[in-house]
């Protein structure tokens, strides 16, 4: 998209102040002791970029340098984190553990002193409960297979069994000439195998990387046609009278991935299997050899829509009350494991922020609202819930700061397409270099509840983090506490805590984005 905007210009903060470049060396605490020298004061003319009008903005270096020792020598993460994802669990989105999970950061925002702290209500939509479930290969070998229930999926009312297609047709007349009607009674897999790299295995030659390269674009469709059938495959499916749907899990080692949503209940079953499994299945087929299985699922799907809860604390502005820094991440997570990585660790660096600030005695200009959403896994829906319920106080929100990519330290920042912040969040990061390094560039992160607020030009941010493992972990059986860093986490906490309290005491808005 093709983005205007005019707003922060480090030059003005240099113009305005050049006699601070020199004393700030070897200090850089004290180039966010006056942070209104960051935000030039719009004033909009026709045709013309805005000029800088020092403004003042009340901050002191001290509620910085507390901010950073809290953090870092009195952190509660470990803690905290231990017990929301070893004692709590797995916090599927209309489930007990997600109710327990929003009174339990409810009082501990309390027992942190934050200013309040409520469950905000939402409809969700109806519930689903995982239950036992069995595979087995009946031809051609008999054994145990491992595999897991799609979410929203139903259970299959007792053992079925049935024979495994391959469906590969790539558009509607393939689809039509080779699998339409004939799919009754079928265990059906959909799509190739996905490539993955035996880890163990010797180092790829060039030539390697090439081949999977062209065999991974090889599975994409080309053609309009095939673009087209791709985005309705499933709803050719559905109307077929087909045992279920078999998914490729994705990743090696015999993980699995996992997703779903009451926005789209699946009409039969839909199983995960491992992509080594999958791969297999895959061969036999084109071998011409004959696969059948046995699979039995008791799942429940509810039948009423649900209200679920948002936490929602707040520490209140002094001055401008009504004007939000809000710092996000969402706290429902998948169940095949307990949500450590996804995403208990930002939930947890979100509640470890609001913590620090208090504890540092920070009075904020603005409001710094702490919000823990519900409903993400299954599309946003709980920040799009917040959002719809707080659309009046849209164009006060000075910036929401999202915390979504894993257990990894903060490396820096994706400026969503917002380029002309870039010197504003390099100056923002200059007090935090001992927990560093950080930059800023150029990036559009998508995927998770920034984006609700991005849509209605609100500053909105998802943090840049060190891997630490994610691709693994990331809706698979073993996003767990082993998988965290809390030391990580515990860095993240404290860079949003300063970064919160800097944009609470900016003289003024940042400029709205386009809204959508």
């Amino acid at each position: 998209m093709n983005r205007r905007f005019v707003g922060v210009i480090a030059a003005a903060f240099v113009a305005a102040c050049g006699s601070l470049s020199q004393s700030a060396v070897g200090h850089p605490e004290r180039l966010l002791s006056h942070p209104e020298r960051l935000l030039s004061h719009p004033e909009r003319s026709e045709g013309s970029a805005l000029h800088a009008v020092p403004l003042h903005a009340r901050t002191t270096d001290t509620i910085i340098a507390k901010m950073i020792e809290e953090g870092t020598q009195y952190s509660h993460v470990d803690a905290d984190l231990e017990y929301l994802l070893d004692v709590i669990g797995p916090r599927l989105t209309g489930s007990p553990e997600m109710k327990r999970a929003n009174e339990w950061t409810q009082q501990k925002f309390r027992e942190y002193g934050i200013d309040r702290a409520d469950l905000e209500p939402w409809k969700f939509g109806v519930g689903w409960t995982r239950g036992p479930m069995s595979i087995r290969m009946t031809a051609p070998q008999e054994r145990e297979l491992l595999g897991v229930s799609w979410a929203w999926a139903p259970g299959t009312n007792g053992p079925l069994a049935g024979d495994v297609v391959f469906m590969d047709a790539r558009t509607e007349s393939d689809w039509n000439k080779r699998f339409r009607g004939k799919l009754s009674g079928k265990w059906v897999m959909v799509g190739p195998a996905s490539i993955q790299i035996n880890p163990d295995g010797p180092p790829l030659a060039h030539a390697d990387s090439l081949r999977l390269d062209s065999l991974r674009k090889a599975n994409q469709p080309h053609t309009d046609e095939e673009r087209e059938f791709a985005q309705y495959r499933d709803t050719f499916l559905w109307h077929e009278k087909l045992n279920g749907l078999i998914r490729d899990g994705g990743k090696e080692l015999g993980l699995f991935t996992m997703s779903g949503t009451p926005e789209a209940v699946l009409p039969f079953p839909q199983i995960v299997i491992s992509n080594d499994d999958y791969s297999q299945f895959q061969r036999l087929i084109r071998r011409g050899e004959r696969i059948a299985i046995e699979v039995d699922i008791k799942n429940t799907v509810g039948r009423d829509a649900l209200t679920q809860y948002n936490t929602v604390a707040e520490i209140r502005g002094t001055d401008k009350p009504n004007e939000v820094v809000i710092l996000g991440a969402h706290l429902d997570s998948w169940d095949l494991a307990t949500g450590g990585t996804d995403n208990g660790t930002g939930a947890i660096a979100v509640l470890e922020a609001a913590r620090i600030l208090a504890a540092s005695g920070a009075k904020p200009s603005r409001t710094i609202r702490f919000v823990l959403f519900s409903g993400e896994e299954q599309g946003l829906l709980g920040s799009q819930a917040y959002v719809s319920a707080h659309k009046k106080e849209m164009d006060k929100i000075q910036a929401v700061l999202v915390l979504d990519n894993g257990t990894g330290r903060i490396t820096g920042m994706a400026l969503q397409g917002r380029d002309e912040l870039r010197d504003m969040w390099l100056q923002l990061f200059e007090p935090l270099r001992e927990l560093g390094p950080l930059g800023v560039h150029s990036a559009m992160k998508t995927g998770t509840d920034h984006l609700s607020f991005q849509v209605r030009g609100v500053p909105s941010f998802n943090y840049d983090q060190l891997t630490r493992g994610y691709n693994h972990t990331h809706h698979s059986q073993i996003d767990d506490y082993n998988h965290t860093v809390p030391s990580d986490i515990a860095q993240a906490a404290t860079i949003m805590a300063v970064n919160a309290w800097q944009l609470a005491n900016l003289p003024q808005l940042l400029p709205r984005g386009p809204k959508q």
